[in-house]
């Protein structure tokens, strides 16, 4: 969010928070790009913040409410509704001071085991894994979106999207639910154990999709991976992610830099 946003988002979240009684009379930003994520003090309560037109935190919260019923390692609600305050709805979950440790590769395996797991057993409408490389193939034909974005790279990435889009989903590995982007950044290491966040981009598709965004070390360790498929699901990511950050209204930090070094990456993995 930019500056004047982030503003009244903050303002938005502590009045929500002080209407449930809870003391929150400071908001310290933990991450920023299309949602904001604070940690309210004293309270010690986490809250998501994002504009009236994002439509994922009702699903978001279902998600979460049904894989912690069963016995998923995931974050748990502070408070199990969706707030709307001026322009902005808000979350509240339990905030956990996060352990400094690196997590174990055999540890992440485990607990991303666990996650899917759980994910077999709750039913909720997602959409499938393609419809979200449909999105960054959509950026890759639209020049007013990616601008930047040179006439050669944009057709090699739109190249790359669709073979191995192809080629993932014509994998015929049996498909479930999925995180969707269980990457270090999802997953928190607390006293309590590993736990997921940010379930807003489940999808259904094969395992070594997800396994895709952990560390590479993470696939050792998982039972039964299709490790061909795995590294396809890789490359797939990469090109995703780097396509992302061409996009004029990203605002992930960094995000063009990230978009120039990742291309770069990408081309060496596809030699």
């Amino acid at each position: 969010m930019q500056a004047y946003e982030t503003e009244r988002a903050i303002e938005a979240a502590m009045s929500i928070a002080s209407s449930l009684g809870l003391t929150a009379h400071d908001a310290v930003v933990l991450h920023n790009s299309n949602k904001l994520t604070l940690r309210l003090r004293p309270c010690d309560v986490l809250a998501r913040v994002a504009p009236t037109t994002d439509q994922s935190a009702r699903f978001e919260v279902d998600v979460a409410q049904q894989l912690a019923a069963a016995g998923s390692p995931v974050a748990e609600l502070e408070a199990p509704e969706v707030y709307v305050r001026d322009d902005y709805v808000v979350t509240l979950w339990t905030y956990y001071e996060p352990l400094t440790e690196p997590i174990p590769p055999a540890d992440y395996a485990g607990a991303l085991e666990r996650l899917h797991a759980g994910m077999r057993r709750i039913d909720v409408p997602t959409p499938h894994f393609t419809d979200r490389v449909h999105q960054a193939q959509l950026l890759a034909a639209d020049h007013d979106r990616t601008p930047e974005l040179a006439d050669a790279d944009r057709a090699f990435l739109a190249g790359t999207l669709e073979r191995l889009r192809r080629e993932v989903s014509g994998s015929g590995r049996p498909e479930q639910l999925l995180h969707g982007e269980p990457h270090p950044g999802n997953l928190l290491s607390t006293q309590t154990g590993l736990l997921f966040i940010d379930f807003e981009t489940c999808c259904r598709g094969p395992i070594e999709f997800d396994l895709a965004h952990a560390p590479d070390e993470v696939g050792d360790h998982y039972p039964g991976v299709a490790h061909h498929l795995l590294r396809a699901c890789r490359t797939l990511v990469l090109s995703m992610v780097t396509m992302w950050r061409w996009d004029r209204y990203d605002q992930f930090p960094d995000g063009r830099r990230l978009g120039i070094e990742w291309l770069s990456e990408l081309r060496k993995a596809t030699l």
